[in-house]
C-alpha cells in the first residue's frame, strides 16, 4: 500500500526548488515511480527507482533537475526537484510497481498501488 505525505510548501516561483515525499507501507524492495499529470494532459512518468537503489530512470524533460531517492528503513521515497519550471506544474503522484527492478517503459497500468497526489505549482 503507498500512502503520500505532502511536504510543506507546493508552490514556488521558477527556478525554485521542491522536495515531495511518498510514505509507502508494506514490502520495501518494489520499483518506486514519481508520476504527474497536468491540467488536460496524460498522466506521464518522471523518474523510477528500483530495488538496488541504482537503477534509476528520468524523464528526459526532467533530467538534470530531478533527483529520486528512497529510504528503505524510513520507508520513504523522495523527489527533489531544483531549477523548477512553469511547465513542471502538475499532480505529481508516486506509485509502486510490484517488481525489484523499474524498466524504462513508463507502463503506468503497471504500477497498482497510487498515493493520492500532491500539487506542485510554479509561477513565472
Amino acid at each position: 500500500q503507498v500512502q503520500l505525505m505532502e511536504s510543506a510548501v507546493g508552490s514556488v516561483p521558477a527556478a525554485g526548488s521542491l522536495t515531495r515525499t511518498c510514505t509507502f507501507t508494506g514490502f520495501t524492495g518494489y520499483c518506486m515511480g514519481w508520476f504527474r499529470q497536468a491540467p488536460g494532459k496524460e498522466r506521464e512518468g518522471v523518474a523510477t527507482i528500483s530495488n538496488d537503489l541504482r537503477t534509476i530512470h528520468y524523464a528526459d524533460s526532467v533530467k538534470g533537475r530531478f533527483r529520486i531517492s528512497k529510504d528503505n528503513n524510513r520507508q520513504e521515497v523522495y523527489l527533489q526537484m531544483n531549477s523548477l519550471k512553469p511547465e513542471d506544474t502538475a499532480m505529481y503522484y508516486c506509485a509502486q510497481r510490484p517488481r525489484f527492478f523499474c524498466s524504462a517503459d513508463w507502463e503506468i497500468q503497471a504500477y497498482n498501488a497510487w498515493g493520492q497526489g500532491t500539487q506542485v505549482t510554479v509561477s513565472s
